[in-house]
């Protein structure tokens, strides 16, 4: 089946759950390319060997095949727990698009769909997922859990975020994330999806509430979710234009080429302040581009995942 007339059907996901699964497929197939040669095609039955292990359960047949050593994984194994969080304040559903295909995704429909993708990994491996959503009000949260009843439960809320558009909402992303760090109590490897475009001019508060978030010695993957054309090259055609704030409804009347130089360096120099806030912190800090595929963030997930178990 064709994913993108899968996605255009009705302007919105119609069954994320099949597009998350070839997405996955494409990108595992793809992974004879990669650093995880050879782990592609067992990955969710198997995890690498680490000198100092027992070598009972080590699949030797796998290793005459791969020339890598892997131990087979077992249904009572679950040595995963994953939180998702998603921004859905106003400022992510930009750019506006009546049609999302995987060449036009917008910041929201790019995490939703990537969220899927996690899930879907995190499914075959039989680790548990949690979600949370926020945007002006903390609007959704479910706890870890690795069932299929639950895993489609999650589905529908996240077709839920592509095919509604919220009204006009700002938010302050550290009231949420202080909220979230207090509802997750076992160790988990939590990955929160934001364009991190806050209300507060206090970029420390936010980092404050990262850092709450790695309470209990979670593992915290900052995926900054954006598009590249328009908000870090802000690419646009070079006529009298109104530029809109989505989340306060304030506007500029300019001309773009008057602005883009100064525009891009004050970009560059925010995403160079994110980068060396999150090292400070030990945050793990991903660029989620959205004019971009998703290996970067399955990528970023089977790295994080081997150091977390």
């Amino acid at each position: 089946m064709n994913i993108q007339n899968e996605i255009n059907k009705t302007g919105g996901f119609t069954n994320l759950e099949l597009l998350a699964k070839q997405v996955v497929e494409g990108f595992i197939s793809g992974m004879h390319k990669s650093p995880f040669h050879g782990f592609s095609a067992e990955f969710a039955e198997h995890k690498v060997y680490n000198n100092g292990e027992s070598t009972k359960h080590i699949d030797w047949k796998l290793y005459a095949k791969t020339d890598k050593l892997f131990t087979k994984r077992y249904e009572e194994e679950t040595n995963l727990r994953c939180h998702i969080i998603i921004d859905n304040s106003s400022s992510m559903h930009y750019p506006e698009t009546k049609e999302h295909h995987l060449g036009s995704l917008n910041k929201i429909s790019f995490s939703v769909l990537a969220t899927a993708c996690l899930m879907n990994i995190l499914k075959k491996q039989r680790d548990a997922v949690g979600l949370s959503i926020y945007s002006d009000t903390y609007d959704y949260y479910s706890q870890e859990k690795g069932s299929e009843r639950h895993h489609q439960m999650l589905l529908s809320k996240l077709s839920q975020l592509v095919t509604s558009t919220p009204d006009t909402r700002n938010t302050d992303t550290y009231t949420f994330l202080h909220q979230i760090a207090e509802k997750i109590h076992r160790r988990s490897l939590i990955f929160l999806f934001t364009d991190m475009l806050q209300a507060t001019s206090s970029p420390e508060k936010l980092f404050e509430a990262l850092r709450h978030l790695k309470y209990n010695k979670h593992e915290v993957v900052l995926f900054h979710t954006f598009d590249s054309t328009k908000e870090l090259n802000f690419d646009f055609n070079n006529r009298p234009t109104r530029f809109i704030d989505v989340e306060t409804g304030e506007h500029v009347n300019l001309y773009a080429d008057n602005i883009k130089e100064n525009y891009q360096k004050a970009v560059a120099s925010y995403f160079y302040e994110l980068k060396l806030k999150c090292s400070q912190y030990k945050i793990k800090y991903v660029e989620a581009d959205v004019t971009k595929n998703f290996d970067k963030i399955l990528t970023t997930y089977l790295v994080e995942r081997q150091k977390f178990v």
